[in-house]
């Protein structure tokens, strides 16, 4: 049932609302508001866990301890008041690892005052439970109606705490086991109720996969992370070697579990302080002079083209990979469906890495070559990669293949093109409006959670002539939904100007959210028919371009460290003074702040450069 919360119904604007979730079977209740939640079942198994019989251990006399165990416990930091308290024992125990009897420390594990089993550890570090004998947490009765408590991966430490006045503490019996199933009887009647919940585990691979378990069975909104300092691994070797206030420091200082979409300044501040120190900057430029004047890239954004059919819209997606991964080493994934069979997709990107025809005879030296067919399948294979969900094009399917692509590839590009070739899943009562709003979520989402630039390719409509524009779509003809403008980070539009007075390609910066990033503007290019690879020009001059592809190999460069990533552009790196022009340019007298090249005056309003030389090649 759900009624009105008494611990935050007094701060609550709307009084009327019951946010407090009663099982009345179980006796449990959980606050959807504030977060409080609780049992009538304290201290008691769940009511709803399999009976199952176990065996149990015959108890033993809580002798006295020998002299030399009482020394060892002492010389790990334990007082002998803690081994009583803790009752534990000492005596002979056949250990199977070593097939005899041994002498063994014994640690007694009560539930409600009863042994519920026993593990032995010999001085040389086996241990044995109980065969037959229920696994429960040790010490698990000192935590019954504790507001908080702490949780370690072995009995020596839980000892430690207790050491230092700590006796809410419990020990994992197992060690860095991440199957916590022993919990399950006990999550509600020993752990609902607390407030605070300190993982106290060790620090190494193992005790940090304990600790992520613990933390997704209690909930990260209630933990705490105890460190030691980066030379101990646990509590009890902080203990030996500074004390026990040092020890109890380590609880006061633990940490919050970083909560998935709750954001505090900690968690960013080193951030905050970089751009107060440097300003915000620029991103990352794909190396053609004119479009990075006007935009700069990051991951975990978000960027939408689109473009009438035939206006090579893939084609200069393909260009911004390609040119991205050689400057950046950002490895590139590709959903393109319309790009099949990926064979000649692939022989796309090999002619823009290589600046060469994608052909073996060659009669004029315009071809790759073998050895650099070779070069660039094994560069190829490196670095670009392509998914088609045999199982259905839906988003679920795409995005999980790319995901896979993440862990075991390390792709920064994730390329889906075009939007139109997802199986799509509209459901009922969800207008086209807010579906497409929810996928664009999802991708940005993606972009964020994986750090990687998302690109989507989308269709416009039929676009007239009148249309205001010139015949250039806009973010806002795209089929289905104004939201594709709303949504994106970067919106470019790529259009071909067919008329032959004008034959060029006009990039159309229409979108860029973030201003340190760059503005709205127009670059336009010449395609290279031979290669696939774009050519900066200058629209205003008649520009010969020379298409016989006479360039140098783009990954040769690279491996001569001749390639280098672009600088803020203020010209043309092959004009006659470019050496003489600085790479920003410099702020009037009296102003503390620098120039964009969006704000850079040039004697040509149309193009911040001069034409380019057609016979020099890319800038790379």
């Amino acid at each position: 049932m759900k009624v009105i919360c008494p611990k935050c119904h007094d701060r609550r604007k709307d009084k009327r609302d019951k946010s407090l979730s009663v099982d009345l079977g179980k006796g449990v209740w959980h606050c959807h508001y504030c977060g409080w939640s609780g049992t009538i079942h304290v201290g008691e198994r769940s009511h709803d866990a399999p009976k199952k019989e176990y065996r149990r251990p015959t108890p033993r006399p809580i002798t006295t301890l020998s002299r030399k165990l009482v020394e060892w416990f002492n010389s790990r930091g334990i007082s002998e008041w803690v081994l009583e308290r803790m009752k534990i024992n000492e005596g002979e125990q056949f250990m199977p690892q070593v097939g005899k009897k041994m002498n063994t420390v014994q640690f007694n594990y009560y539930l409600n005052g009863e042994l519920i089993n026993v593990k032995y550890r010999t001085g040389d570090k086996k241990f044995m439970l109980e065969s037959g004998a229920e696994l429960i947490p040790y010490n698990l009765d000192s935590i019954v109606g504790q507001s908080e408590c702490i949780i370690t991966e072995g009995e020596m430490d839980c000892l430690s705490f207790i050491e230092i006045g700590k006796n809410n503490c419990v020990s994992v019996p197992n060690g860095a086991n991440s199957n916590l199933s022993y919990l399950d009887d006990f999550i509600e009647g020993f752990f609902g109720d607390k407030e605070t919940i300190y993982i106290a585990v060790d620090t190494d691979t193992k005790g940090l996969l304990l600790r992520d378990e613990l933390i997704r069975r209690f909930g990260g909104e209630r933990c705490r992370i105890v460190t030691y300092g980066d030379d101990c691994k646990d509590a009890n070797e902080h203990l030996q070697k500074y004390g026990k206030e040092s020890l109890e420091n380590c609880l006061k200082t633990a940490k919050e579990v970083k909560v998935e979409g709750v954001f505090m300044l900690d968690d960013y501040e080193e951030e905050l302080d970089a751009i107060y120190q440097n300003g915000l900057q620029k991103g990352f430029m794909v190396g053609h002079p004119n479009l990075d004047a006007l935009m700069s890239l990051e991951t975990k954004r978000l960027m939408i083209v689109t473009g009438i059919p035939g206006s090579g819209k893939s084609e200069f997606i393909d260009e911004m990979c390609v040119r991205l991964n050689i400057l950046y080493d950002f490895k590139v994934g590709f959903f393109s469906p319309e790009n099949v069979p990926i064979q000649l997709h692939a022989v796309k990107l090999i002619e823009k890495l290589c600046g060469k025809k994608f052909q073996a005879i060659d009669n004029r030296g315009e071809n790759i070559t073998p050895q650099q067919y070779a070069h660039a399948k094994e560069y190829y294979r490196e670095n670009f990669f392509h998914v088609l969900p045999e199982d259905g094009a839906t988003i679920d399917n795409i995005l999980a293949k790319a995901k896979y692509l993440v862990r075991r590839r390390g792709i920064r590009i994730f390329v889906l093109d075009p939007f139109n070739r997802i199986e799509h899943e509209q459901s009922g009562g969800e207008t086209e409006t807010q579906y497409i709003s929810r996928l664009l979520n999802r991708m940005t989402a993606f972009a964020q959670q994986n750090d990687l630039l998302f690109i989507l390719m989308a269709h416009p409509t039929k676009i007239k002539k009148d249309n205001g524009n010139g015949g250039v779509p806009t973010m806002y003809d795209i089929s289905g939904s104004a939201t594709f403008f709303d949504k994106a980070d970067f919106g470019l539009v790529v259009h071909r100007e067919r008329d032959e007075s004008k034959n060029y390609t006009l990039v159309r910066v229409e979108k860029v959210k973030f201003r340190h990033l760059g503005a709205p503007g127009d670059a336009t290019f010449k395609f290279n028919v031979i290669n696939g690879r774009y050519i900066p020009w200058k629209q205003s001059e008649s520009v010969a371009v020379d298409f016989r592809a006479d360039m140098e190999d783009m990954i040769a460069a690279k491996e001569r460290d001749e390639i280098t990533q672009p600088s803020l552009p203020s010209g043309l790196p092959w004009e006659d003074d470019a050496d003489s022009i600085p790479s920003q340019p410099q702020p009037p007298a009296g102003m503390n702040f620098a120039q964009t090249p969006m704000q850079m005056q040039t004697d040509d309003p149309n193009m911040p450069f001069t034409p380019i030389d057609p016979n020099e090649p890319l800038p790379f």
